[in-house]
């Protein structure tokens, strides 16, 4: 099986290659907008692997939550190559990803939402399948969902953004953090080969992204309710 992965949720653009077992990945360059980046990045990294986009058996994207710009653009360029390509599409959960990159136990992910708010799951981990413990939701820092028992890890941007702010709310169930942690393509595809092993890749006009939040701005009003400026 051969698969293609975008993850664009956050400030971090990847993809990666599952060529039957072996899974190959490229990091965008830093600091750069996704759009100006993610074609040529997907190029490069199928001209290296000798694999034209004809010979994959399906596309997965970084369905979120996570930036909306972000999230869009790799539903659509899923989307657009795959339609090109008469290719299924899978939309794997952002979190989810951000979540198994952990490593194996209790991990909980945490993506910064802005709007001083977060994106907050839980899951347990073990090899490359994952049980979700509480669901991804989006709300303020002091209000993320709290885990059932303790010895959980954390991971992701919201622990860089809104630390404090957690580590208060979510108190000793936390054994370790790591805030540089970002959703990974190469994480995706590890998701996704079960799952388009089963069948469960769709038509592409069918795939959408997991905003959790509709929302994507604040008027004045809240943000200076919030401590930010006009």
């Amino acid at each position: 099986m051969k698969l293609l992965a975008l993850e664009s949720s956050t400030d971090l653009f990847t993809a990666a290659l599952f060529l039957d077992g072996r899974v190959v990945e490229r990091e965008g360059a830093r600091g750069l907008p996704h759009s100006e980046i993610a074609l040529p990045l997907v190029q490069a990294l199928l001209d290296g692997q000798g694999t034209a986009l004809a010979e994959l058996d399906g596309i997965a994207f970084g369905a979120g939550p996570g930036a909306f710009t972000g999230l869009r653009l790799a539903c659509s360029m899923a989307q657009g190559l795959a339609v090109g390509a008469g290719l299924p599409v899978l939309g794997i959960a952002s979190l989810e990803a951000l979540a198994l990159g952990a490593g194996d136990g209790l991990v909980y992910a945490s993506v910064d939402a802005r709007m001083n708010e977060v994106y907050s799951a839980a899951y347990r981990v073990c090899g490359a399948s994952i049980e979700t413990v509480v669901a991804p939701v989006v709300t303020a820092p002091s209000q993320a969902p709290l885990p059932p028992g303790e010895g959980w890890l954390g991971c992701g941007s919201g622990f860089a953004a809104y630390g404090a702010a957690l580590a208060a709310r979510l108190g000793l169930s936390m054994v370790r953090v790591d805030g540089l942690a970002r959703p990974r393509a190469g994480d995706l595809l590890r998701l996704a080969a079960p799952r388009f092993a089963r069948g469960e890749g769709a038509d592409a006009a069918l795939a959408a992204p997991l905003y959790v939040r509709d929302k994507v701005a604040q008027t004045t009003v809240e943000r200076l309710a919030a401590g930010g400026k006009a």
